[in-house]
């Protein structure tokens, strides 16, 4: 998709001026808020300590049928991760299915994972939804980077914080991932043989839209001179002492043409879904965050997860439909793919007429059981 930049006449160390950085922003994923990559502004990723809120700074509104708390958990690189637990009121000691829940990419927990972890828990699974690592209110420095390792260990540390829970019954837990998360799910339960069942929702392949663009369409060309220029950037960043954030969405569609632009900014930038820890809601990722995800694909072993079922599910009108579709494509059964008629990416964010959580319940209820 086409994507906003902040044109400078500029002269970069290695020679070359923004039209090469501008040309990055096909490499890196060719979206806004997908890959993180709207500008090449060298605005600092400032530091920030570990500041967990106490009041409902969500962005829908709290159920009075679940018990709600702020926990922390750690990963196995030694960042502490903060969640919200959703717990079904009147729950019996080591009863019930528990479901962890991340996502969109950029996003926060106070948002569509949350919504989804509320309803899910009113539906009477324990549920957890987590900031991962770099972003919101969880921990590690520095802010606002993503990471197809890190993020992927986040889930397996949620399981392993599920797991310890006196409610929660350690053989009966599953995963839900939206958007970018829901590609680190499918990656998270390849390799943790703990986890019973995957849905994903709007999935995206980040890994793949980095290092290919779009329908697969970055040139050659334009990944060499993407991985030169976030090169060039390390040696910015290190001089300057902290990386340099790529901005986010727009402020506003004024001259905002592209369908999937105005799309993300109808969510993320409007009272629909904005929050002040999201990543897409504000400054964007850092500029070098596409490094790591360009040579190291993510669903290589995504067969690997049968036995166990996998959900996918995608709207009919969304442009990251066709992630979902090759997932489902190169996975083992049990599989079920399902497509949600006049459904776009973002409607399965928040619109909880369109969410098929009566699918969701089904699934896990059948296959947590």
């Amino acid at each position: 998709m086409p994507v906003q930049t902040k044109a400078t006449n500029a002269v970069e160390r290695d020679g070359t001026t923004n039209t090469g950085r501008r040309n990055l922003l096909k490499v890196a994923g060719v979206g806004a808020v997908a890959v993180g990559a709207a500008s090449f502004a060298a605005a600092p990723a400032s530091a920030q300590t570990m500041d967990i809120t106490s009041e409902w700074d969500k962005t829908f509104p709290k159920s009075d049928n679940v018990d709600h708390k702020k926990v922390t958990f750690t990963n196995r690189y030694g960042i502490t991760l903060v969640g919200d637990l959703y717990t079904p009121k009147d729950t019996a000691d080591g009863s019930l299915p528990a479901i962890a829940v991340a996502g969109p990419f950029g996003a926060v927990k106070e948002q569509a994972a949350g919504l989804y972890a509320q309803t899910m828990a009113e539906r009477g699974f324990i549920t957890l939804a987590f900031d991962p690592s770099y972003v919101g209110e969880s921990g590690g420095e520095p802010r606002s980077v993503a990471s197809p390792d890190i993020n992927t260990e986040d889930f397996m540390a949620a399981i392993d914080f599920l797991g310890l829970h006196d409610n929660v019954d350690r053989e009966r837990i599953g995963i839900i991932g939206i958007c970018g998360f829901g590609g680190m799910a499918l990656n998270a339960v390849a390799a943790d043989k703990r986890v019973k069942a995957v849905a994903t929702t709007s999935m995206y392949d980040m890994s793949r839209v980095m290092a290919k663009g779009y329908y697969d369409a970055l040139t050659d060309d334009q990944r060499a001179a993407g991985l030169q220029q976030m090169s060039y950037q390390r040696w910015e960043d290190a001089e300057s002492g902290e990386p340099a954030l790529a901005g986010g969405l727009p402020d506003s569609l004024d001259g905002i043409e592209d369908p999937v632009t105005r799309m993300y900014y109808g969510y993320y930038k409007t009272d629909r879904g904005y929050h002040k820890r999201s990543v897409n809601s504000n400054a964007g990722w850092t500029v070098t965050n596409p490094l790591s995800f360009m040579n190291m694909p993510l669903l290589t072993y995504v067969d690997e997860i049968s036995p166990r079922p996998m959900l996918v599910i995608a709207g009919s009108e969304a442009h990251s439909r066709y992630f979902s579709e090759d997932a489902y494509a190169a996975a083992a059964e049990p599989k079920e793919l399902m497509i949600i008629e006049g459904a776009d990416h973002v409607d399965l964010y928040d619109q909880t007429d369109i969410i098929p959580f009566d699918k969701l319940q089904a699934f896990f209820d059948e296959h947590l059981a």
